[in-house]
């Protein structure tokens, strides 16, 4: 008899082994999900308990099958925590192809570092994280973790495809609280199942997807948050640190912010007041003081990210940063405010979502999670005046595609409100180019080229200008692609007051033409060459052309007296409703010269529509790779 229950016990356990290294099995995964991508999710659970506005746990149960290297960042874990977030505990298992256990880990081996970036309004975050090392593929990396809150204010989005290249059997978000609790909630893109649960005193929220296709990549693609299925939760009433609030608007987020985050930050030194008010004596209106203090204000500041405030949020006092010389964006906008309200300036200390894919603050759904940066905002009587404090060498009024044509939340003594920051038009985004060029019977060229940016193309070659002189022509070999080039002479100006960047250039390049028989043939084309966008096939998602800008080239080629000029005269044109394009060759006076204009429009346009873009594209491509030729005496 006993020998009869061990043999049950023994066959028990080994259906339950069996059981679960089929759960994880690589080739239990469907075609349809794994076909497209490079790690899928098995199964993810994330489970918030809201007891109080001081007390939120998250349990999160996580399994993810990567499929191939590339898809490694998907097998990884990050956890951040700060003086408000505590992780109570990690752990995880590894599993092989076939489902079997490889290795166990847990919290103590996880790496620790600060989370601090370039930019980021969030400056005193630490984060903890795991990458499995494994060189087999596929595996399975299986997490559960728990993270205790001591705040609401910030409730975590759930998104259950978290990128590009990764599908989802299976995920659930689970939201727990009192039923007296006022809660908001925002789904974006989300098509799966969601229930409503109910008890004696709580109310359980739920959502579920399943069977999610991995979404590719595909050039020009619009801002994933169109398309990523998302759900944000945020509580009415909040606790954070000591402070206590509640919310459900942007006009009383802004207000907080105003009263709570920004009180009793803008105290200055009584020297730096009267300093201020005597650089600005002479000045006669708002802007040109404003101009002033800002200048100076770049020249006396730095960024740095440091460890401070309130949870990321509340900036150092500005007599800090006067002392300091330097702070991260939160501290030098409220400096620079500071500075501005000596001399009865307003300004608005303005939180935006910082990045090139123009992510707007969602107007009808405030949160305190959205927005990573911090700009000033200065409301003169015609227009708005737009500071990036965090640069040394912005020109005053600008902004670039950092934070460029996005929504963003100005709070004031009145509360906050919703501002819309500059768009830079393609017909005032624009790169000129001049040039005057030699070319030698033995196909080599030299001359000069004149180059001014203006509008979001300001930015393009401006970095140039902090790198060293052998960085810098080496940045110019790979900006200006011509075989054997050399720059002779290398100047950059920038105009902060016209917001106009000027390069000007002196070169040469060996064997640029070619020399077959008794012809010699080239591009005249020489630097600004279009290339080809990519083809896509079966294109499901939109596409955008985030920034127009207008590009125009004019070259003017004086042939050797061995070249006899004589060639026809070309004109090319290509419109569409993307863009135009125009550009032509002809004779004057026996120089060769090219003229090329390439206006592109920017907007959002259906993936039906891609095959047309890219062959607008393809055509200006085909133009811009014109070769001309002539005949050698």
């Amino acid at each position: 008899m006993a020998s009869k229950t061990l043999t049950s016990i023994f066959l028990f356990v080994l259906a339950c082994q069996i059981s679960f290294a089929q759960q994880f099995e690589a080739s239990q995964i469907s075609n349809a999900l794994s076909n497209r991508a490079l790690a899928v999710i098995r199964a993810s659970k994330t489970v918030v308990n809201m007891q109080s506005a001081d007390n939120v746990s998250i349990n999160t149960y996580k399994a993810v099958t990567v499929l191939h290297k590339s898809g490694d960042k998907y097998g990884q874990l990050a956890l951040y925590y700060d003086k408000n977030t505590v992780i109570k505990s990690a752990k995880g298992e590894i599993y092989d192809e076939f489902g079997k256990l490889v290795s166990k880990f847990s919290l103590s081996n996880f790496r620790d570092e600060s989370a601090v970036n370039d930019f980021s309004m969030f400056e005193d975050s630490r984060v903890k994280y795991y990458l499995p090392q494994v060189n087999s593929y596929p595996y399975t990396v299986v997490y559960q973790y728990e993270i205790r809150n001591k705040q609401n204010l910030i409730i975590p989005e759930w998104r259950p495809l978290p990128g590009f290249d990764i599908a989802v059997e299976k995920s659930s978000y689970e939201f727990n609280c009192s039923l007296t609790e006022e809660v908001r909630v925002l789904e974006r893109n989300f098509k799966g199942l969601k229930q409503e649960n109910p008890s004696e005193k709580n109310l359980s929220r739920q959502w579920q997807v399943e069977n999610l296709p991995a979404i590719k990549y595909e050039a020009y693609a619009t801002n994933p948050e169109t398309y990523f299925p998302s759900v944000k939760v945020a509580p009415k009433n909040f606790s954070y640190y000591s402070f206590k609030g509640s919310y459900t608007n942007w006009n009383e987020l802004g207000k907080i912010s105003y009263d709570y985050l920004l009180k009793d930050v803008r105290d200055l030194p009584a020297t730096t007041i009267n300093f201020i008010k005597n650089l600005v004596k002479d000045e006669s209106s708002d802007k040109a003081k404003a101009k002033k203090i800002y200048e100076y204000f770049q020249q006396k500041t730095r960024y740095i990210s440091v460890q401070i405030g309130i949870g990321g949020f509340k900036p150092i006092k500005a007599s800090e940063v006067d002392r300091l010389g330097y702070g991260d964006c939160k501290a030098l906008v409220n400096y620079m405010q500071s500075l501005l309200q000596e001399v009865g300036i307003e300004s608005y200390y303005c939180v935006v979502d910082a990045g090139e894919d123009k992510t707007d603050l969602i107007p009808n759904f405030a949160s305190m999670e959205q927005g990573n940066h911090i700009i000033l905002c200065v409301p003169l009587k015609d227009e708005n005046v737009w500071l990036e404090c965090t640069s040394q060498d912005a020109p005053f009024n600008y902004l670039g595609s950092f934070t460029d044509d996005r929504w963003v939340l100005a709070c004031t003594k009145d509360g906050g409100k919703l501002l819309k920051t500059p768009k830079y038009e393609a017909s005032k985004s624009t790169q000129n180019r001049t040039s005057e060029v030699l070319l030698a019977d033995d196909g080599s060229i030299k001359g000069t080229l004149k180059t001014e940016f203006a509008g979001s193309q300001f930015d393009n070659h401006f970095f140039l200008t902090k790198k060293t002189p052998l960085e810098r022509e080496k940045q110019l070999k790979y900006l200006y692609d011509i075989n054997n080039i050399e720059f002779k002479a290398i100047e950059l100006e920038a105009n902060t007051d016209l917001q106009r960047f000027t390069e000007k250039l002196t070169f040469e390049a060996s064997n640029y033409a070619k020399l077959v028989n008794d012809r010699i043939s080239f591009a005249p084309n020489l630097f600004n060459v279009k290339r080809s966008v990519a083809a896509v096939r079966n294109r499901t998602l939109a596409f955008e052309i985030k920034r127009g800008y207008t590009d125009e080239d004019r070259i003017v080629f004086a042939l050797d007296e061995s070249i006899l000029p004589l060639v026809s005269p070309k004109v090319m044109q290509a419109e569409s409703k993307f863009g135009k394009y125009h550009a032509e060759i002809k004779l004057v006076d026996g120089n060769l010269q090219y003229h090329r204009k390439l206006v592109l429009n920017d907007g959002v346009y259906s993936a039906q529509e891609y095959d047309a873009f890219h062959d607008f594209i393809s055509e200006v491509e085909n133009y811009d790779r014109l070769i001309v030729s002539f005949k050698m005496k």
